[in-house]
């Protein structure tokens, strides 16, 4: 199967400037393909997902994937997909947010690998040096205004009589239509895949190349990341899911993808993940047989996790998830227990209550909500129905006590399979 065979079972294939002669053109041999990444943050976030791991689909089929910094287009701001001019960042924000996405970068492609490797650029480096009279004749001329006004990206913002668009804005993808030509110049790039929404700007860039160069390149989208109902898939209630696990951790990472609705875990299956076509359909039969279990989900969860945090944050994941299903606290690390205590209602309870003798479990599970009463706090108990730090307390004489403090500040209540509390010790 080759790379457009793959891409399309896998649903990724929704548009290309011309699909024969590119397919004709890929049985001839390996060809080399860019995407471009805009350092608007300081870490790639889970949108970022698809185009970056189709590079990584493309270099394991022996092309050459080169990723493209947005070191001069990340200071002037793409309008595509966006219905208001973007903050303008300075220099030094760019160049930090390019130096920590360099990082992210090497868990998905191989920089060192001696047949293909990956190639990093920074568009800054053609661009700066250009004088704006050099751009207007070397590029400008090349390019129609006409065509420009014609782009959805544009067209949509000029409707927009209050937002409209700057000059600046509007310029941006004859930016990056440079940057094709560039790369077809100098590196013999003839491929450039990004997402629907770049369709204009990729189509810029072909058109320039062909009249500029008198060269043969082309553009492939693939569909924005959405859930079943439309909208955008890759945040939560609490914002956007980075990659980089200072952002959003390994932890919150795992549950986002767990908690992937199962109208959308198949799909997200073939676009994110490297599991096979059978591998796939069987956990979509699965899925339809037994939904409860969410094996689909937790194999993309799995498969995600794995693939941007690594074997040992994959673990934490899974070792914090499980202890919200009544698992042992024991190899529980202090950032996972940290995301855990963010999940569920927290009490503040008084530290000194815990000297010497202790306070009564009775009275912390009615200060902690879990119980309406002592009455009831005591049925719960002699019910077998309440845990200490997911260890059952079989006896309704059961004091907390400075032993049951863990993690520096905390006791984890629970009363039946899923109900937490956290008193947080002041």
């Amino acid at each position: 199967m080759n790379i457009l065979e793959e891409l399309r079972w896998r649903g990724l294939l929704a548009d290309c400037t011309d699909p024969d002669a590119l397919a004709q053109r890929i049985a001839q041999g390996p060809v080399t393909l860019y995407c471009g990444f805009d350092p608007t943050a300081d870490s790639l976030h889970v949108g970022n997902l698809v185009p970056l791991l189709a590079l990584r689909r493309f270099q394991l089929q022996g092309h050459r994937p080169i990723v493209l910094a947005g070191g001069a287009t990340g200071m002037v701001g793409d309008p595509s997909g966006k219905s208001a001019e973007r903050n303008l960042q300075t220099p030094e924000q760019v160049e930090h947010n390019i130096a920590h996405i360099k990082v992210q970068l090497t868990k998905f492609l191989d920089f060192d690998v001696a047949a293909n490797p990956a190639r990093l650029v920074n568009n800054h480096d053609w661009t700066g040096p250009i004088s704006f009279l050099e751009f207007l004749r070397d590029v400008g001329k090349f390019v129609t205004v006409n065509s420009m006004i014609a782009k959805d990206s544009v067209r949509s913002r000029m409707e927009d009589r209050e937002a409209g668009i700057s000059y600046t804005e509007f310029s941006y993808m004859l930016l990056q239509g440079y940057d094709f030509c560039h790369l077809r110049k100098t590196f013999d790039c003839e491929l450039q895949i990004g997402a629907t929404d770049q369709w204009g700007n990729i189509t810029v860039g072909t058109e320039l190349t062909r009249k500029k160069l008198g060269a043969t390149v082309w553009g492939l989208v693939f569909p924005l990341l959405t859930k079943a109902d439309g909208s955008k898939y890759g945040k939560t209630a609490t914002g956007t899911v980075w990659l980089d696990p200072k952002r959003t951790s390994p932890y919150r990472f795992y549950q986002f993808f767990v908690n992937a609705d199962d109208a959308d875990v198949v799909k997200l299956l073939k676009t994110l993940t490297f599991l096979s076509q059978e591998e796939i359909a069987a956990l979509e039969n699965e899925l339809k047989a037994n939904p409860g279990a969410r094996a689909a989900q937790k194999a993309l969860a799995r498969a995600m996790t794995l693939l941007v945090h690594g074997e040992a944050r994959l673990a934490g994941a899974l070792k914090a998830s499980d202890v919200l299903f009544g698992g042992s606290l024991d190899g529980l690390g202090a950032e996972d227990f940290q995301d855990i205590v963010a999940d569920v209602p927290n009490k503040d309870f008084e530290r000194a209550k815990l000297a010497g003798a202790g306070t009564s479990l009775i009275d912390a599970l009615v200060a902690a909500g879990l119980a309406p009463s002592k009455g009831q706090a005591r049925k719960d108990i002699e019910g077998g129905g309440i845990y200490v730090n997911n260890v059952k307390v079989p006896d309704i004489a059961r004091a907390l006590t400075e032993t049951d403090i863990i993690f520096g500040s905390y006791v984890l209540l629970r009363k039946g399979k899923r109900t937490y509390a956290v008193l947080k010790l002041v």
